[in-house]
């Protein structure tokens, strides 16, 4: 009888182990899904630009500004070489709306108050967020 009451009991901390580092198993799982879900979207962010937004394309072609204005239409500042082009995008095409010198382009795409301000990274704009956050 007591041979038992000790298998039992052996059986019942081998199924804790087991349940404990089935639990650390998943936690490191989903671990390694945020961190290459961060790493992708670094990636698609620094090499897919021209694909998601302006700064992206050759030396030769370049989006310099991109202003969504609906679902599927945008207004789009594309610099072709030395031209610079107001473009209408919609989902029935692309339209000129306005070709631009040099001077009306900049002046479209660069503030005037502060030429050298770039966009804050993901992590500053989430710690400005969670700082902002009041505790309730």
């Amino acid at each position: 009888m007591p041979f038992r009451k000790f298998s039992l009991s052996l059986t019942q901390g081998t199924s804790m182990l087991d349940n404990i580092l089935s639990l650390l198993w998943v936690l490191v799982c989903v671990l390694v899904i945020i961190a290459l879900a961060y790493l992708f979207t670094k990636y698609v962010a620094g090499k897919g630009a021209g694909f998601l937004g302006p700064g992206g394309g050759s030396d030769r072609f370049k989006v310099l500004a991109r202003l969504s204005l609906g679902r599927e239409q945008s207004l789009v500042l594309v610099q072709a070489g030395e031209r610079y082009f107001l473009l209408g995008v919609a989902s029935a095409g692309v339209s000129l709306v306005s070709e631009l010198s040099r001077e009306e382009a900049q002046a479209l795409y660069q503030s005037p108050s502060d030429p050298g301000v770039t966009p804050p990274s993901f992590s500053e704009a989430l710690r400005t967020v969670l700082k902002q956050k009041k505790p309730r």
